[in-house]
């Protein structure tokens, strides 16, 4: 999976997106609508931590599903 693949299947990847960070709404899902740098954003903003919290979050997301 990569996020070539995320983008062009969102609607059921974000599933997947939403049991990790749980607290994202469905509106900012919308707006996340695959794009890394957007989920970083995102994700920065709902648990107001640094941007290499969340690059360190989204990494482990990668490697837990099998991003190339």
């Amino acid at each position: 999976m990569n996020w070539d693949i995320a983008e062009g299947n969102w609607r059921q990847f974000k599933g997947k997106v939403r049991e990790q960070w749980g607290d994202l709404t469905d509106d900012s899902l919308d707006v996340i609508a695959g794009r890394r740098e957007q989920l970083l954003g995102a994700i920065q903003e709902t648990y107001g931590i640094a941007k290499d919290e969340a690059e360190r979050q989204v990494r482990d997301f990668e490697r837990a599903h099998d991003f190339h």
